[in-house]
């Protein structure tokens, strides 16, 4: 019944991506805000919610190697294998905002996260910490692009409040089928001995990367590449203000060495490999060799925690 079930999750994702790339377009022509704010934003939290419930409900269930291992994990496969995944589909062009603002937000986030973990544990006030961060990023990207927006916007498909609908209907298909498949993958990983920290860092990251990955893939499909690259950009930054945020402030989570050791310097080295891979600055492009490349390093990422 669980690999029924790991099916049934993948088909419920790509429906709600799919969905969710239409009702973040629509807001984007009738608030004219440029379709890279809409991804690192609204497409961000509703592909991130997933990520949320998982870590949220992981501490409270006693499993922190989980709740962290999934945020971690997660934000690896972001950029390894989502990035790298869709720039295999479609190269996508980066634009200089990612790259002057968003990317070093994003790293800096990465860096605050290893720094609060150096006592093994996530505090309430680092966890709000995290989130006044996060309200800050949101209200200055938001005002940044309309101060400076050049875009062309072409005519909304769907009325505001059908968007939002679109865009809310998205977001529960993506954490139930998040749900259904995070929650059959556990099961089938546990029946051949795997560890809690193996199954938050590998299969529930992969999981709840997975709106991500549908999210990017469909968005480059049809031509929208700003929201690829900033929906994963945006989800890493909430996965790390937002979601350990919110969770730390409900309850601290306990960081193993393992995690701080390990899973974290592989996440500040990919997170730094991103920048390395979007030279030259003024032509920024991920090319299909560099996805191909991703995939090659999260392979390798994947093989190094299962012979740990």
């Amino acid at each position: 019944m669980d690999y029924l079930y790991l099916i049934l999750g993948f088909v419920i994702l790509l429906s709600s991506g799919d969905l969710l790339v239409k009702g973040g377009v629509a807001l984007s022509s009738h608030f004219k805000i440029s379709t890279l704010v809409v991804g690192v934003t609204v497409i961000s939290f509703g592909t991130s919610a997933p990520e949320l419930f998982v870590s949220l409900g992981a501490a409270l269930s006693g499993s922190p190697d989980i709740a962290i291992g999934n945020v971690v994990g997660s934000n690896i496969s972001n950029i390894a294998l989502v990035l790298g995944f869709t720039a295999i589909l479609l190269p996508l062009p980066i634009k200089s905002n990612s790259i002057k603002f968003d990317w070093p937000v994003m790293m800096g986030a990465s860096l605050l996260f290893f720094i609060f973990a150096q006592n093994n544990l996530i505090e309430t006030w680092e966890g709000i910490t995290f989130l006044v961060l996060l309200t800050a990023y949101m209200i200055f990207t938001i005002m940044k692009s309309h101060g400076n927006n050049n875009e062309e916007f072409k005519e909304p498909n769907y009325s505001i409040a059908k968007a939002l609908g679109l865009i809310v209907l998205a977001s529960i298909g993506l954490y139930f089928g998040a749900d259904l498949l995070v929650g059959a993958a556990k099961n089938i990983a546990l029946g051949y001995g795997v560890s809690e920290r193996v199954i938050g860092l590998t299969l529930v990251a992969f999981g709840t990367s997975v709106p991500e990955l549908a999210t990017s893939a469909i968005a480059a499909l049809k031509k929208e590449m700003d929201i690829s690259v900033g929906n994963i950009i945006g989800s890493n930054i909430f996965n790390i203000f937002g979601v350990l945020g919110v969770t730390s402030v409900v309850k601290n989570i306990a960081v193993s060495d393992n995690s701080l050791n390990f899973d974290l310097i592989w996440l500040l080295a990919i997170s730094f490999l991103l920048f390395l891979l979007m030279l030259p600055l003024k032509r920024a492009k991920l090319h299909r060799w560099k996805g191909f490349f991703l995939i090659l390093i999260y392979s390798a990422y994947v093989f190094f925690i299962f012979s740990k």
